[in-house]
């Protein structure tokens, strides 16, 4: 994969001191764009590559101030528009409305980076870094999940790696093997989702076959490379008998069946996100899993002599 050319990728988050995706102290650079359409999301705002206007529908009173202000004449109350824009085609993401917005109903999701100004971000931690064994891990939407966003990746993995930090990349893997590939020697670490195994109701529930997903983890395993799976715990959706046998089953196979498997059980977070999207929040009456129901999830891949890890690191 070329990246000689790549200028930029759009981020709408650098979230520091972060202690659940990798080992250490890390940074973790939440890059927009995915591919998937997972039911759960926590961040749907994530899936559109470009930069967005965003709002929080509970947080709007109807002021109007936005309308006021606006220089392109676009923005509107939610009460008048559930999108909040007139015309999404004409705003400019000056970023008017969001400053001037007494409540916080309105931000910009998405900054572009180049580089070096990530890496400048990515910098100003090093010593946490140096003191927890930490590095940096790329998250998403999904770091993997377009052309763009991948030779991006590429040229921050390998200026990550000049200066010694630990590399994790945070992966559904539905990408091309060409990228896994070039992405492998660059990363020290892969957090990769396994969600369904069943291809119909993974297409269901994630919107896109499962079979490039397993295709892929099979040649990062092939690859040698150092992987955490992580499975969503969705109660009635995956955490049934049927789907953990054959996840459980699968690892198992792969070349080195010695990866640990972190079970991350439901939550509720980002769902008002989803009232700013069309098909609302899917899940909005599903509950958490209890404990029981996380440990007989675990069952299968103990009784494969799997280490099994939940959602708050205990095994």
């Amino acid at each position: 994969m070329n990246n000689a050319n790549v200028a930029s990728a759009i981020v709408f988050n650098i979230q520091r001191y972060s202690i659940h995706d990798g080992p250490g102290i890390r940074t973790t650079i939440f890059m927009k764009g995915c591919p998937l359409d997972c039911w759960w999301c926590h961040n749907p705002e994530s899936r559109d590559r470009k930069a967005a206007i965003f709002m929080f529908a509970d947080r709007c009173i109807g002021c109007e101030t936005c309308l006021k202000v606006c220089p392109e004449d676009v923005a509107e109350p939610l009460d008048w528009n559930p999108a909040g824009l007139a015309d999404p085609l004409k705003c400019t993401l000056c970023g008017t409305c969001a400053d001037q917005c007494p409540t916080d109903a309105r931000t910009i999701v998405g900054n572009a980076y180049d580089v070096d100004a990530l890496m400048r971000e990515i910098d100003k931690d090093q010593v946490f870094y140096d003191e927890s064994g930490g590095g940096v891990t790329f998250s998403g939407g999904d770091p993997l999940g377009s052309r763009q966003n991948a030779a991006f990746l590429i040229s921050c993995l390998q200026a990550c790696g000049e200066r010694g930090y630990h590399r994790a990349v945070d992966t559904a893997g539905f990408t091309t093997s060409q990228t896994i590939q070039a992405v492998a020697p660059l990363t020290d670490l892969f957090l990769y989702d396994l969600k369904l195994l069943d291809d119909e109701r993974h297409r269901k529930y994630v919107g896109v076959s499962n079979q490039t997903i397993l295709d892929n983890l099979r040649v990062l395993s092939d690859l040698d490379a150092n992987i955490w799976i992580r499975v969503p715990l969705i109660p009635g959706i995956n955490d049934d008998q049927a789907n953990m046998e054959a996840t459980a089953d699968f690892v198992a196979s792969l070349d080195r069946p010695s990866y640990p498997v972190y079970l991350l059980p439901y939550h509720r977070i980002g769902s008002d996100k989803h009232r700013h999207f069309k098909e609302g929040y899917r899940l909005k009456d599903l509950d958490p899993p209890s404990k029981e129901q996380i440990v007989r999830a675990a069952e299968p891949f103990l009784a494969r002599n799997l280490k099994v890890i939940d959602g708050n690191g205990d095994e």
